[in-house]
């Protein structure tokens, strides 16, 4: 699912996620759980200002590429 996301930009462009918006709702991300890369994608495991567990996947692999939603997770 596709998903629109505003990153944090510091030693790098789009370091780390700040907020995204889903469904025409918008999200903070207060917390970010994890993180790993691959060949062509960086993926974020982010706590959400709803409490609940979201993970994230930006390709990298091209200019502008999209976000989208992997999984989603409520809080235990």
């Amino acid at each position: 699912m596709r998903v629109e996301v505003e990153c944090y930009s510091g030693r790098k462009a789009d370091e780390r996620p700040v907020r995204f918006r889903l469904d025409g709702h918008e999200y903070m991300v207060e917390q970010v759980l994890d993180q790993w890369y691959g060949p062509e994608d960086v993926v974020f495991k982010v706590r959400a200002d709803d409490g609940n567990v979201y993970i994230l996947r930006h390709e990298t692999s091209e200019l502008d590429a999209d976000w989208s939603l992997i999984s989603f997770q409520l809080p235990s």
